[in-house]
This record gives C-alpha cells, sequence and structure tokens, in this order.
C-alpha cells in the first residue's frame, strides 16, 4: 500500500477540526512542551531561506542557483506547491540548504528533533554521472544550530558553512545524514520527478536552546554529483521534544 502524502493527512485533520495552520506549533494539552511544525509550501516560502555554500568565491556565479516557492512537477501526481531548490555543482562538493528559525522554546533545554521530509526528486538510482552518480551521490542532511546557518568565507579563501554540517556522506554536530536523493526510477536518460521520503526516526538529532529558547532548522543535500541538482521541497514536518 502506498504511503499517504502528509499534506493529504494534514487536509483530512483539517476537515475534522483537529490541526491548526500548517506552519504552526501544535501545541501538546499535557504541557510537556512537545512542538510539532508542519510546512507544505503552497502559497509561500513560510519563512524558509535557501543558500549555498563549499566552493570559491570565483565559482559563485556559475553555480545558477535558483531557490523558489513554485508549484510541484505534474508527473509527482499530488497538487500543491513546493519549495524549489536547484544548482549545478562546480566544485565537486557543493551544499545547497534550507534554514528555518524557531522561537518560543524552553531556554537552555536540551530537545530531541525527529525531521519528516517529503521531496520530488528526478535523481534516478543507479545511474553513472560526472563525479558521482545524480542520485546516490547527493546526501540529504537535517539538523539544526543555535546561530543562522551561512555561507562564510574562509581562511583559505574557499566558502564553508558556518556550523558543522559534516562533509559529503558524513554528518557532523550540527547536521545527520538521513540517505541519498535517489528516487528509485533507472531511466536515465530522462528520469522523472517522483515523491520520495527521508527521515531520521532511528537516529533523533539533538540540541540545547539558547538563553531566549531559540535554535534555527537546516536541511540540505551534500553533493558529489558534478552536475546540476534540482529538488522540490514538498513538505518538512519536526518534532521538537524536550529530552
Amino acid at each position: 500500500m502506498a504511503a499517504i502524502p502528509l499534506r493529504s493527512l494534514l487536509l483530512v485533520s483539517l476537515l475534522l477540526g483537529l490541526s491548526t495552520a500548517c506552519s504552526e506549533a501544535l501545541e501538546p494539552d499535557d504541557g510537556a512542551g512537545r512542538r510539532d511544525l508542519l510546512f507544505t509550501f503552497d502559497a509561500s516560502t513560510q519563512d524558509w531561506s535557501g543558500n549555498f555554500t563549499d566552493l570559491a568565491p570565483t565559482q559563485v556565479d556559475a553555480v545558477g542557483f535558483l531557490f523558489e516557492q513554485r508549484g510541484l512537477p505534474p508527473e509527482v501526481g499530488t497538487p500543491g506547491g513546493a519549495l524549489f531548490i536547484s544548482g549545478r555543482n562546480v566544485s565537486d562538493d557543493l551544499f545547497m540548504f534550507l534554514t528555518h528559525p524557531v522561537t518560543g522554546l524552553r531556554p537552555d533545554t536540551a530537545y530531541t528533533l525527529t525531521f519528516e521530509l517529503e521531496l520530488a526528486s528526478n535523481a534516478p538510482t543507479g545511474c553513472v554521472g560526472v563525479g558521482g552518480a545524480p542520485g546516490e551521490s547527493v546526501f540529504l542532511k537535517v539538523g539544526a544550530a543555535l546561530a543562522e546557518p551561512d555561507r562564510v568565507l574562509g581562511t583559505t579563501g574557499t566558502y564553508h558553512l558556518n556550523v558543522d554540517k559534516g562533509e559529503q556522506s558524513t554528518g557532523g554536530a550540527n547536521a545527520r545524514v538521513v540517505g541519498n536523493i535517489a528516487n528509485g526510477s533507472t531511466d536515465c536518460a530522462t528520469p522523472p520527478y517522483l515523491r520520495i521520503t527521508r527521515d531520521n526516526r532511528d537516529d533523533p538529532f539533538r540540541i540545547t536552546t539558547d538563553a531566549q529558547g531559540q535554535l534555527w532548522l537546516l536541511v540540505g543535500t551534500d553533493s558529489g554529483f558534478e552536475s546540476t541538482t534540482a529538488l522540490y521541497y514538498d513538505t518538512i514536518r519536526v518534532i521538537l521534544e524536550p529530552s
């Protein structure tokens, strides 16, 4: 039986009167501090921003980076909007990421974060690409940081992320690897966009909030595929629980 998309489950819950707006925290009745954030991007970016890093300043323009809210591709078979992010890996190590602030958490408190992502990917499975496979060599990462994730110029003269995401297939202090973007299609010539789901239920991310009860969410792809990766983030759900 095929999995039911999160946006379909949200519609059912809205009709039953069980949920608030998709971008708002669903607060528990027991006062335990649990937050449940669900973003569907049907009309806007919902305050998520996009950027890229891991390259030299002279390579920035060649990436052709694009981040915007747009409709899902028709072949996905589900109406609605998504966050579209696209860029060409010209450095053999392109990291494209999304970030979003979360406020109103308990100050100086350890939280466990569970991410559930639904994407539309046109990266096929088992295909050869320049530098690496278009699907299996693009690693999806999730995590959080106290500082806003941003591109900064390092002492070596190249751009890097100001928080620890790890490199390629490994995570770091601020990110976990949740698989790759291979979509199961074996059509290497004209691969379609297909829905994929990824989560870190088996490896929850843990972070302690700052004195104001804030943190920044981080979602991104670390690429060894030396060509263009273009993804639609259909839904992002993050469950935050004091631990």
